[in-house]
This record gives C-alpha cells, sequence and structure tokens, in this order.
C-alpha cells in the first residue's frame, strides 16, 4: 500500500487528489472487511439503508437511488431476498416490475450493518476530533456536490 510518508514527495505529500486517493482505498479496505466479517456486502447496505429511508421502491428505483448498476442491483437483491432480509412482490399498477420491500429481519440487519460502519467510522477518523470530523465531512460533502451538479 502506497503511504504518506517522509520518502513520498512532496508534490504527492501536498496534492488533495493523492491523499484522497490513498484515504479511499484505506476506507474501502475497511469497510470490505467490516461489512463482510457481518455477513455482508456494501451493496447490501447501500440496499437496505435506502429501503429503510425510502421505504418500498421498484428494482429500477433503488438502482438509482443507490448508484448501484441494474444488474448488480438484482443481484444483490438476490442475495438479501435468501437471507430473508427483503420481499419482492409485484407492483399492483404494473405487474411486470417488482416492488421491494425490507423485512424486520432486514432492519435488525441494517442496525447491525450501522455499528459495525459506526466502528469503521471511527477507526478510519481515530486521529480526528469530533469537531474535524464534522468539519472533513462538510468539505468531502462540498466537493461531492460541487462535482454533481456540474455533471447535471
Amino acid at each position: 500500500m502506497m503511504t504518506a510518508d517522509a520518502r513520498t514527495p512532496a508534490r504527492l505529500r501536498h496534492a488533495p487528489s493523492w491523499l484522497i486517493n490513498l484515504v479511499s482505498a484505506h476506507s474501502h479496505r475497511l469497510v470490505s472487511d467490516g461489512f463482510a466479517a457481518a455477513g455482508a456486502r456494501g451493496y447490501h447496505y447501500r440496499l437496505l439503508a435506502a429501503l429503510d429511508e425510502y421505504g418500498p421502491s421498484s428494482q429500477a428505483a433503488l438502482g438509482r437511488n443507490t448508484g448501484i448498476d441494474r444488474s448488480d442491483v438484482v443481484a444483490a437483491l438476490n442475495e438479501l431476498a435468501a437471507k430473508n432480509l427483503i420481499e419482492r412482490s409485484p407492483d399492483p399498477s404494473d405487474r411486470r416490475r417488482n416492488i421491494i420491500t425490507l423485512t424486520p429481519d432486514g432492519s435488525r440487519h441494517l442496525a447491525e450493518l450501522d455499528e459495525v460502519l459506526t466502528g469503521i467510522q471511527n477507526d478510519l477518523l481515530a486521529p480526528l476530533t469530533p469537531s474535524e470530523r464534522d468539519q472533513l465531512t462538510g468539505l468531502l460533502t462540498r466537493v461531492i456536490d460541487h462535482h454533481a451538479k456540474s455533471r447535471s
């Protein structure tokens, strides 16, 4: 793994894009490992969180709300359904489409994953104070929002 240490050229140690990339790689590894230990994947968390926040949804809406490709949504929903974490039922307004609903087991699993994610955030951001964590989150959100607007 690349790190920003004394041997790293100063140009890189002071380049936010490079530093963000390093933190992103470390964060991805922590999330993947943490969710895997809990019997889940990142897609599972994203889908369960969207169902919890927005309520029953079509597969297409879940894909849009989570940024997950349609084929990946179907595969992840199949995995969640096999664990009784979601239910599929025909949409009364369009029988060709399924409505996905979070089950009570799905809500419990989401709460477990929330705890896992909290631990991951604490590990990732350990050197920062709570105020610095809030500031970092706010700054990253501003950068993301700016670039999301320029794409639309």
